[in-house]
């Protein structure tokens, strides 16, 4: 019997780890709230809004954010080993990109509490993705989405 095989042979009948499922709920909150904050300034100001002038590349990213808080939030559910690697790519982006656009800032506020907020969440996914891989039932952790027969 080949590897691949034999992992879906042993998890086929493994149920899913509810803490799993809680984390994905959490990441999801988090990643809601972030889109709610870029769809408040889209809605506010437009798709094409500079930020204050800032560089455009972090006008892009910024206002992308916009669709893709909610797609990782919805593939959490639906697809969510896709939903996971694409959360913890949001979120490590977002602080790396806050973190390089701040420090050009002739007087960065390194206690944002949007900022600080991002970092905290940063440490969660860090510190539980982990888990939250490891507890998928054995339909999510063969690539089956939730839903199929």
């Amino acid at each position: 019997m080949r590897p691949r095989e034999e992992v879906m042979r042993r998890c086929a009948n493994a149920p899913p780890c509810k803490g799993a499922f809680l984390l994905r709920v959490v990441y999801a909150i988090c990643l809601l709230a972030g889109a709610s904050t870029h769809l408040w300034t889209v809605v506010t100001h437009g798709l094409v809004w500079d930020y204050g002038g800032v560089p455009v590349i972090s006008r892009v990213y910024w206002t992308s954010l916009t669709f893709f808080d909610p797609l990782a939030a919805l593939l959490l559910f639906v697809r969510p080993r896709a939903g996971l690697v694409m959360t913890f790519a949001i979120i490590v982006s977002d602080v790396l990109h806050n973190t390089w656009l701040m420090s050009r800032s002739p007087s960065p506020v390194w206690l944002n509490l949007m900022y600080v907020a991002q970092i905290l969440f940063l440490a969660f996914v860090i510190s539980t993705i982990r888990s939250a891989w490891r507890g998928l039932s054995a339909r999510e952790r063969i690539g089956t989405p939730l839903g199929a027969t």
